[in-house]
């Protein structure tokens, strides 16, 4: 009886398939499809890799089919390179892509999404550059339009932190320019895999606010002496353009905020050491229809320090 058990084929809806979307320079980005039903689009974070909402939206699969873009550089799509700088800017054409195949291959004019972290920045841009037709509600999760900030707005990337932390990413993108010709990691010098891994680090432990979570990512992100001089960290020339172009582009998406005009949930970490949720809130009364859902015991990374209300609130959102 076991061993039939085991051999039983897996059902459709369980399955993730891979297809691959032409986007308007000609490269295909593979997507991660899953489920049976309406169709929803999750835009993943920075260094993150789409099948990693996989067990937030598994329950789901019955009423939607979730497509899972992979940025380009990250995920299965880590050996696309992003030409332009502005690599922001070249997801939302990416995303534009995307949404145009879906609406026209699923029949529908308009389709829910929700973006966390760089997947939400994405979308702001989307939103300035596509505007929100094909939108049916967004979901931005612990995300503000304005990375920089200005004396008008004080609510960017790591709010009063921001010149400390800043310093410490321009620190280790002009140690490893340098290096960005050389594809395998484990050609690095030692001293320097070791500071880009402690930086990286810094930042997941930063993402995240509840004990258990840290100890997740200390678990998941030591490297001692001897795994670190073989690791293969395929991602971490795509991760320094990123930083780099974070440091040097003033990334503010407030001027499209007031055409946004589709219903939008503000899903705020009520301990986000990121993005502050005071000034997430503000965002939230500059929208013409939106409101807020502060987890006030959780980081910036929503799923990982509050999974069963991330997955309540995605479940919420989607039935809205």
């Amino acid at each position: 009886m076991i061993k039939k058990l085991l051999t039983l084929p897996i059902p459709d809806q369980y399955q993730v398939q891979t297809t691959h979307i032409t986007m308007t320079d000609g490269t295909r980005l593979p997507i991660s499809v899953i489920g049976q039903g309406a169709p929803v689009l999750m835009l993943h974070a920075y260094g993150m890799d789409a099948r990693e909402f996989l067990p937030f939206i598994l329950p789901l699969i019955g009423k939607y089919e979730f497509y899972l873009p992979h940025f380009r550089g990250f995920g299965a799509a880590k050996n696309i390179e992003v030409t332009p700088f502005d690599f922001v800017n070249q997801y939302a054409e990416d995303i534009d892509a995307i949404i145009d195949h879906v609406c026209i291959n699923r029949n529908v004019e308009s389709l829910p999404v929700a973006g966390i972290s760089m997947g939400a920045l994405v979308m702001w841009s989307y939103f300035t550059h596509f505007g929100t037709s094909r939108i049916s509600r967004y979901l931005n999760i612990d995300q503000s339009p304005v990375i920089h900030n200005q004396p008008d707005w004080q609510g960017g990337l790591f709010g009063d932190r921001q010149k400390e932390m800043f310093a410490v990413f321009q620190e280790i993108v002009d140690r490893t320019l340098p290096y960005a010709q050389v594809e395998d990691f484990t050609h690095l010098p030692f001293s320097l895999k070791r500071r880009v891994t402690d930086v990286e680090r810094l930042f997941s432990l930063l993402s995240v606010s509840r004990p258990r979570s840290k100890a997740v990512v200390q678990a998941l992100t030591h490297q001692n002496d001897h795994k670190l001089a073989f690791y293969n960290h395929q991602t971490w020339q795509h991760k320094m353009r990123c930083l780099q172009a974070y440091l040097a582009i003033p990334y503010d998406f407030r001027a499209v905020i007031e055409n946004v005009t589709i219903p939008v949930v503000n899903l705020i970490g009520g301990r986000s050491q990121l993005y502050d949720a005071k000034w997430q809130q503000k965002i939230t009364r500059m929208l013409p229809n939106a409101r807020d859902v502060i987890l006030p015991r959780s980081g910036h990374a929503v799923p990982i320090d509050q999974p069963l209300q991330f997955y309540k609130l995605l479940k919420e959102f989607l039935q809205y």
